[in-house]
C-alpha cells in the first residue's frame, strides 16, 4: 500500500527553491497528501525516488519518527527536514473522533522540532529554511469562514460582551506551529541573509492575512511573530509598513471589520519607539493619513488603548506635532456617540499634558468651542470628563496664559450648565470652575458676565421679533380666500 503511495508522489523537479515554497502555500492540501503514514503511526517512511520539493538525497536513508538524540549531528539537519515534511500532512480538527493516532504523532513531531530549534545546536542549511517555510504555509496559511457576526459587531459600536471569542477547534496544533516558527525566526542559528529568499514578501502578505483570525489566541502569536521578523529582516520593513498601512486604510475607509486592528497597532507602537529623529515624512504621513483617521470607525473602543499609545510615541517623537493630532481629533470628533467623545477627551487630556504653550495656541479657540459644546452635553459622562480637565494643572496654567482668548469663548457654556444642566454633580463642577476664574482675573470675569448678558438680551429680543413676524403671517393668511390647490396655513390648536 505504501509502495502505491510514494509511486504517486510528483517526480518532477522544481526549477527553483523559492518557485516550490509558492506552489506548496498555494496548495496546502495537494502537498498534504503528498506525506503519508500508516494507521498505527509506528510503521517507518520508505524511501521516495524524488519528491516535489527536497532533492532525493535530503531524505534518504532517515527515518522521520526517530528522535534527534539516536542519530550522529551530521544526520540531524537533514533528520530535521524529514520531520518538518512529515508534519506537512493535514488534518481535520471539527471532528475529534479522526486520525487520532496521526495526530498524536504530528504533534510529539512537532513537540520535538521545538526542542530542537529551541536547543540552537547547530545552523540551518538552505534546505531546511525552505522547508520550515513550506511546513508553516501548509499548516497556517488558510482562508477563513465567513463571519456571521460581524454585522452585528460592527453596527453595536464595537465587540459585544455577549458574545465570546471564537475559538479555532484545531488550536492545540496551531499553536506548536506558531511556537515553532517563532523559535525558529528568533534563533541565532538561522542566517537572516539565506531566510530573506523564503520568509519572502509573499510569506509575510499571507501572515498579515492570518491577522483577522477570529481567535484572540492566534493574533496574540501573529503579533510576537511579525514582530520578530520585522526586527531581524531589515529589508522587509518598508513592505511590512507599506502592507499594514494598507490594511488601515481598507478598514477605515471601505470594511470597517477587522479582528487584528489592535495587534497591528500594538505592533506598530514599538515600530513608532525606533523611529529615527527628525522623524522621515513618510511617518508624519502615516500619523495623518492612517493613525489619525482610525479615531472614526464605530469599534474604536476596540484597539483605543493601543491607537491612543502610537499617538503618545510620536508626540515623544517630535512634541510639535501636537497642534496636528489635536485637529485631526476636532475633525473627526463623535458627534452622536457619547461612549466614543469620552474616549476622546481622555485622549485629549494625555495630549495637553505634554503640549507647549506655542502649540496650544494654534488650536485653542477651535478647540474651546468644541469642548464648551462638550460641557453643555447632556450626557452626565460627556460634560463630567470635559470638567476634569481642570484638574490638570498642566491644563489650567496654559488656560491662565492665555484666559483672554479662552474664557469669552468657555463663559456661555459655563452660565448655561448652572441654568438648566440637569446633572447636580456637574452643575457643582460648573461652579467649581466659575470660581477658579473669578480667581484667576476677576476682571476680565466681569467683563465676559456683561457681554453675555448683553448677547442674552439680543437673543431674546430677535427671538421676539420671529415670534412677532410668525403672528403677522398667520393672521394675513387667514384673511386670504382659499382659491384650487393654494397651501393652507393651520394655527396650531389650543389646549
Amino acid at each position: 500500500m505504501l509502495k502505491q503511495i510514494f509511486n504517486k508522489l510528483p517526480k518532477k523537479s522544481s526549477k527553483t527553491d523559492s518557485d516550490e515554497l509558492s506552489r506548496s502555500s498555494e496548495s496546502p492540501q495537494a502537498a498534504g497528501k503528498s506525506q503519508q503514514r500508516s494507521n498505527g503511526g509506528g510503521a517507518s517512511l520508505k524511501r521516495a525516488s524524488s519528491s516535489a520539493v527536497f532533492p532525493a538525497s535530503m531524505v534518504s536513508g532517515i527515518e522521520p519518527l526517530v528522535p534527534f538524540k539516536d542519530v550522529p549531528n551530521a544526520e540531524k539537519m537533514n533528520l530535521f527536514v524529514s520531520k518538518l515534511s512529515l508534519c506537512c500532512v493535514t488534518f481535520d480538527f471539527t471532528d475529534p473522533s479522526k486520525n487520532i493516532a496521526d495526530k498524536d504523532v504530528k504533534r510529539k513531531t512537532l513537540v520535538e522540532l521545538v526542542d530542537f530549534v529551541a536547543s540552537g545546536s547547530m545552523r540551518f542549511s538552505e534546505p531546511a529554511i525552505l522547508a520550515m517555510c513550506r511546513m508553516c504555509a501548509i499548516n497556517l496559511f488558510r482562508v477563513f469562514p465567513p463571519n456571521y457576526r460581524a454585522n452585528g459587531v460592527v453596527a453595536s459600536g464595537g465587540e459585544n460582551d455577549d458574545d465570546d471569542p471564537m475559538f479555532d477547534p484545531a488550536w492545540p496544533h496551531l499553536q506548536l506551529v506558531y511556537e515553532l516558527l517563532l523559535k525558529f525566526i528568533s534563533s541565532s542559528c538561522l542566517d537572516a541573509k539565506v531566510a530573506k529568499k523564503y520568509i519572502d514578501h509573499s510569506f509575510i502578505s499571507k501572515l498579515l492575512e492570518l491577522f483577522d483570525s477570529e481567535d484572540p489566541r492566534e493574533r496574540d502569536c501573529l503579533k510576537t511573530i511579525l514582530h520578530r521578523v520585522y526586527g531581524k529582516f531589515m529589508v522587509h520593513r518598508p513592505f511590512i509598513r507599506k502592507s499594514i498601512n494598507n490594511i488601515f486604510y481598507r478598514f477605515v475607509i471601505e470594511t470597517e471589520k477587522h479582528n487584528g486592528i489592535a495587534e497591528l497597532l500594538e505592533i506598530f507602537g514599538s515600530v513608532i519607539s525606533g523611529f529615527a529623529l527628525p522623524l522621515k515624512e513618510e511617518h508624519k504621513i502615516f500619523l495623518w493619513r492612517v493613525l489619525i483617521p482610525l479615531h472614526k470607525p464605530k469599534s474604536l473602543g476596540v484597539y483605543f488603548q493601543q491607537l491612543s499609545f502610537c499617538i503618545t510615541q510620536f508626540l515623544e517623537k517630535e512634541p510639535k506635532l501636537a497642534s496636528i493630532v489635536i485637529s485631526g481629533l476636532l475633525k473627526y470628533w463623535p458627534v452622536t456617540n457619547s461612549q466614543k467623545e469620552v474616549m476622546f477627551l481622555g485622549e485629549l487630556e494625555e495630549i495637553l499634558e505634554g503640549i507647549s504653550m506655542v502649540e496650544f495656541q494654534r488650536i485653542m479657540v477651535p478647540l474651546f468651542l468644541r469642548l464648551g459644546c462638550c460641557i453643555n452635553s447632556l450626557h452626565f459622562q460627556v460634560a463630567e470628563r470635559t470638567l476634569f480637565l481642570w484638574n490638570n494643572d498642566h491644563i489650567v496654567n496654559l488656560i491662565a496664559h492665555n484666559r483672554h482668548a479662552i474664557l469669552p469663548i468657555i463663559f456661555p457654556a459655563l452660565e448655561r450648565n448652572i441654568k438648566s444642566h440637569w446633572n447636580p454633580a456637574v452643575v457643582n463642577l460648573t461652579h467649581n470652575i466659575r470660581k477658579m476664574f473669578v480667581e484667576m482675573d476677576e476682571k476680565l470675569f466681569v467683563s465676559c458676565h456683561a457681554q453675555y448678558k448683553e448677547d442674552e438680551a439680543i437673543l431674546i429680543l430677535e427671538a421676539e421679533k420671529r415670534k412677532e413676524a410668525w403672528k403677522q403671517l398667520e393672521q394675513v393668511a387667514s384673511l386670504k380666500p382659499v382659491i384650487g390647490n393654494t397651501a393652507v396655513l393651520v394655527s396650531p390648536l389650543m389646549t
